[in-house]
């Protein structure tokens, strides 16, 4: 995900300072991690930088003082290109479950017991995520995130399942290569 991208986003709305948009962020996309300050402010500095967002202000409201930024012609453009791109699929497969059951395997571990745990914690995270959806009030981005994360866990689940399935013939294999 590109945190640049996703500011200049929020950018499009109007001018804001940094503490507004971190708090945005993490409103507009509840599931995804949270933006710590300090990346929104080195982002923000970046895009000043080059060109796609630029200085609108400074104020205190009586606190501290803020600077405001705002989308450039240029940032604007950037995002619109951006926005149009499609995502590529994934050229490689980074599965952090299929490394540790190739290395339990490996270490004389027990990659079923592994697995079993693995799902109970799926599973867990699954619950959680149906009740924020199914909450009262739960708003329409909440619930598709929500959605995203969950049916991804379903494939992960799924996955175990034909793995742990197929568990004697991949330790065969793994013990003789």
């Amino acid at each position: 995900m590109s945190t640049r991208h996703l500011l200049l986003g929020l950018l499009a709305l109007g001018p804001s300072h940094g503490y507004d948009l971190k708090r945005r962020h993490d409103e507009r996309f509840p599931q995804a991690r949270p933006l710590a300050y300090g990346q929104v402010y080195t982002t923000l500095q970046r895009l000043v930088r080059d060109g796609l967002a630029e200085v609108d202000g400074t104020g205190s409201d009586g606190g501290p003082e803020r600077t405001a930024y705002r989308s450039t012609a240029e940032g604007t453009r950037e995002l619109a290109h951006w926005a149009r791109e499609i995502a590529p699929p994934a050229p490689f497969v980074t599965n952090e479950i299929f490394a540790k059951v190739v290395v339990s395997i490996l270490s004389g571990g027990d990659p079923e017991a592994y697995l079993r745990a693995q799902r109970a914690a799926h599973m867990e995270r699954m619950r959680e995520l149906t009740a924020l959806k199914t909450a009262k009030g739960a708003d329409l981005a909440t619930v598709l995130s929500a959605d995203y994360a969950l049916n991804h866990l379903d494939a992960d689940l799924r996955w175990m399942a034909t793995t742990a399935a197929r568990l004697t013939t991949l330790t065969a294999e793994v013990d003789t290569a």
